[in-house]
């Protein structure tokens, strides 16, 4: 397959934080970008943003002439791919098109049923968003690094794929080649699933038994667990039963886990001796727990590369305006790359903790430096 040049011309259906997103990218690297949504306030927002010129109508009566656009990415969610790709074809909208929904088979299958020309289609999925939703939360960064998977079908034509890939290299993404079927098993497990996972239990915490007085108790352990369960409900019933099969048969192997736990705490708690568990029960504990510290230690690292330890820097900051600017800045002066960054608040105090992960060599530039500038600090 050759390399394509970047598109010059692109329209994107859908101004949410995806479309948008990848139109502010696109943008930055000198793209023309349309942009068109069904909800005229969310595609103004993402053209004042800069994120391109205001498509009125996706059937070709303005905007770009029919044919003048290298690609058409409709960033919608995947009950609407298939109605919305054929309606862009038969109005000539681009030569290429790809799409961002996460389940892939159900959205190829449906555009053959609609009659789609699926030879200048291309399945597509970015690994990457965010807790927040619509063009306001759009980052001209967010897919920098992400894996950003392409689906072709078997009569996909390779000039297609070559001006998708190219899209997603200008995006900032890492394009990674599978098929629909593969690719739906693997975001099951990776994406779908742990969506599941955070909700139930997120659940737990809605139950009328649940005092105030235990969620005042919640640490970053239970908002680390719980963080994802805020999406779209509307767009992840979607995604889900898109891909039910996948999901289910991940979610059979996380309840089995978790079963075999809840029925281990049981015995023990029946034991009479809640503080003294039986040596086999702690050893079935114990490799679990292990089990899941070597399943994250798979997860690779930033832009895809191995994982990486890093140390944490704990900084106690003061909760007013400009702290963090101050904190960052400093960072950066002493040529330290913040790698990730948590905050832990003490009810009704006015300081918290934060928390920088760095690479262990620079934690010391990190903590001389933030010592001097006077923050408490600690690794």
């Amino acid at each position: 397959m050759t390399e394509a040049p970047c598109p010059r011309q692109v329209v994107v259906i859908g101004a949410g934080l995806i479309g948008t997103s990848a139109a502010l990218a696109l943008r930055r690297g000198g793209t023309g970008v349309w942009l068109w949504d069904a909800d005229p306030a969310a595609v103004a927002l993402a053209a004042d943003l800069g994120a391109g010129q205001v498509l009125g109508t996706i059937d070709g009566s303005d905007g770009p002439a029919p044919g003048r656009c290298d690609l058409a990415l409709l960033a919608v969610p995947p009950a609407e791919v298939a109605p919305v790709l054929a309606r862009a074809q038969r109005a000539g909208l681009a030569r290429w098109y790809t799409d961002v929904a996460s389940v892939k088979a159900m959205t190829l299958a449906r555009a053959r049923e609609a009659g789609c020309d699926i030879s200048r289609y291309v399945p597509g999925h970015p690994l990457a968003g965010r807790e927040r939703s619509g063009p306001a939360a759009a980052r001209a960064d967010l897919f920098l690094g992400r894996a950003w998977a392409l689906c072709p079908a078997p009569e996909t034509s390779e000039a297609a794929v070559a001006a998708v890939t190219s899209m997603v290299t200008a995006c900032g993404a890492e394009p990674v080649v599978t098929d629909a079927g593969t690719h739906d098993r693997w975001v099951a497990l990776v994406s779908h699933a742990p969506h599941v996972v955070a909700a139930a239990m997120a659940a737990q915490l809605s139950r009328p038994s649940v005092p105030p007085e235990a969620l005042a108790l919640a640490g970053q352990g239970l908002r680390d667990a719980t963080r994802i369960a805020v999406g779209d409900v509307d767009l992840w019933t979607q995604i889900l039963t898109g891909n039910a099969a996948p999901v289910a048969a991940v979610l059979a192997e996380v309840a089995a886990g978790l079963a075999d736990a809840a029925r281990v705490l049981a015995g023990i708690t029946g034991s009479g001796s809640p503080g003294a568990p039986a040596p086999e029960a702690g050893k079935h504990l114990a490799l679990l727990l292990e089990q899941g510290r070597a399943g994250v230690a798979r997860i690779p690292g930033k832009h895809g590369g191995p994982a990486r330890a890093f140390t944490a820097v704990q900084v106690v900051i003061s909760d007013r305006p400009g702290e963090l600017a101050r904190l960052f800045t400093a960072a950066a002066e002493a040529g330290v790359n913040i790698e990730d960054v948590g905050i832990e608040h003490s009810p009704g105090q006015p300081v918290g903790v934060a928390e920088l992960s760095v690479r262990p060599d620079s934690a010391g530039a990190l903590i001389a430096a933030l010592a001097a500038g006077g923050w408490p600090v600690r690794r």
